[in-house]
């Protein structure tokens, strides 16, 4: 009878664990710009789980949503040191978000490349509690109690966030827009149209190439419309030849995948504001890029 018994708990404690996965991997993902990381975070608490004396715990998603975002932010303190070591731009990795343009929150916010980017700007603690309160809708006593602090400081630590988001972001463009862009930016990039360009990219826009120190890509971000324009220009006889494009959808946004005779060499994306390209992001890295290139053929692949 014992053994039915525990083949029953466990039946219901992975279920319960099941349901609550995909908003564990979406906020771990969200405080850690690593879907790898986060994948790290969702098996230590399933780890966790099953260690857990479960019989008084009543709601389960919040429990284990605590345990998930308390890991995430410990691994965060140190990918902050290890971040500081990265060679060349460091890029959130990307996620393909065709099945779940959410990533397991109940809004969008904070999926797209860009504001993973700003968010990496704020510590560990303060991308927690917005990442909650603004991808998963949590009030602040729940935040406060997930972040083991108060209320008051919970709301402080969402409103500095959002604070910062604003002052480094620009109002955002649809996805039509969004895509027209894209494609207007990537014919121009591909032939070095300078004229396109410089038309296309806002005043103080900046080109980031994340390659990990595998990858030829610029070590550091080139800044502003005429040094980006030109450095795009002297780019496209060495990197377009002999490529091939597909249009996926990476964090929500449309994306261009870039391969040579078949292997993923680099994901194109932008931040666009009514101003203009924002941020280029080239996200080279081999490591960054697997992951990101496997989801999208189980995603495209029939069921």
């Amino acid at each position: 009878m014992r053994a039915e018994d525990d083949t029953g708990s466990l039946a219901i404690a992975t279920r319960e664990f099941m349901d609550a996965r995909p908003q564990l991997f979406g906020v771990a993902y969200r405080v850690l710009g690593s879907s790898t990381e986060a994948e790290d975070i969702v098996q230590e608490a399933w780890l966790r789980w099953q260690d857990t004396d479960r019989q008084d715990i009543v709601e389960p998603t919040a429990f284990l949503t605590t345990v998930a975002t308390r890991l995430a932010i410990n691994v965060a303190k140190s990918a902050r040191v290890r971040r500081e070591a990265y060679v060349g731009s460091w890029l959130p990795e990307p996620v393909d978000t065709s099945r779940d343009p959410n990533v397991g929150a109940e809004r969008a916010e904070a999926v797209e490349l860009a504001v993973l980017l700003v968010l990496e700007k704020l510590n560990p603690v303060e991308r927690a509690a917005y990442v909650l309160r603004e991808a998963f809708d949590y009030p602040y006593p729940q935040i406060a109690q997930i972040l083991d602090t108060s209320e008051a400081n919970a709301r402080q630590l969402v409103s500095r966030s959002r604070k910062r988001l604003a002052a480094e972001r620009k109002e955002s463009v649809s996805r039509a827009e969004h895509r027209r862009l894209l494609e207007v930016f990537l014919v121009a990039a591909r032939t070095g149209d300078l004229a396109t360009l410089e038309k296309v990219l806002a005043e103080d826009v900046i080109s980031y190439s994340d390659g990990g120190g595998v990858r030829g890509a610029s070590k550091i971000p080139v800044v502003g419309r005429q040094h980006v324009a030109h450095y795009l220009k002297a780019f496209a006889p060495r990197f377009w030849p002999g490529s091939d494009i597909s249009w996926v959808e990476a964090n929500g946004r449309p994306a261009v995948l870039v391969t040579f005779g078949g292997d993923a060499a680099a994901l194109l994306c932008l931040d666009v504001s009514p101003q203009g390209v924002e941020r280029i992001m080239w996200v080279m890295n081999p490591v960054k890029l697997a992951p990101y290139v496997i989801s999208l053929a189980a995603s495209t692949s029939p069921q």
